[in-house]
């Protein structure tokens, strides 16, 4: 948090408007209340922070996504078990909203089903690799896992080393070459990503709007619809 606090100040010294995606800590609140005062707004992007002091969110309606991720894995597991969820940190405000979306619908929908308590892995694929792994020989009744964060790289791997004749669903954040090749594989089950195009477009007059007239005195939220991802539509 210090570094990306000191990044903010650095760039309120040249920039007119600023967005960012970071964790939701006290010190970036600071660094954005600071930057306001001066005029200059900052927008988080992807994952909610400085709520009530920043100028504006743009991304997607992360419980939403849970839920979503939690629908289709309920549809697409064969029996009822064991899920797994990865978080990149409990400091990402969008991983704590998705990860509370996707136990929301089993325990209303699915209570077969039993969530396990979450991982951290950081969004590092070797912890991911090791954690996945882990999991697959410990919880002989896992059905599958939910990435709502990064790190997936990591669990696409261990299902390519170790996942024969365990049929796991895999639903995992964004879609990259790596996320891609996984789908055409069939070694991942879904993808649920982020307009990136559409992102920019929303931002970008947003920002110009920001900048001529002001921070505004209500700051607000551009929830963008994502995109899903199968095997037969990439």
């Amino acid at each position: 948090p210090e570094d990306l606090a000191a990044t903010l100040k650095d760039l309120g010294r040249r920039c007119h408007a600023i967005g960012m995606v970071a964790p939701d800590h006290p010190k970036i609140t600071a660094a954005v209340e600071e930057l306001k005062a001066k005029g200059i707004p900052v927008f988080s992007l992807l994952s909610d922070f400085a709520a009530g002091v920043r100028e504006g969110y743009v991304g997607l309606d992360n419980r939403k996504v849970g839920r979503t991720a939690a629908w289709m894995f309920s549809k697409a597991a064969k029996r009822p078990g064991k899920v797994a969820v990865f978080v990149g940190s409990h400091r990402f405000q969008s991983h704590g909203l998705r990860e509370s979306g996707f136990r929301s619908y089993f325990r209303e929908n699915e209570p077969a089903f039993e969530v396990l308590d979450t991982l951290v892995n950081l969004e590092k694929r070797e912890i991911t690799y090791e954690a996945l792994l882990d999991l697959m020989q410990r919880e002989p009744d896992l059905v599958g896992f939910y990435m709502a964060g990064g790190g997936m790289e990591g669990a696409i791997s261990a299902l390519r080393d170790e996942c024969k004749g365990q049929d796991l669903v895999a639903i995992v954040n964004e879609i990259t070459p790596e996320s891609r090749r996984a789908l055409a594989d069939d070694v991942i089950t879904m993808a649920l990503a982020t307009p990136l195009r559409r992102l920019c477009q929303e931002l970008m007059p947003l920002m110009d709007n920001a900048i001529k007239t002001g921070t505004a005195e209500t700051p607000g939220q551009t929830f963008l619809p994502f995109d899903i991802y199968l095997p037969e539509n990439i």
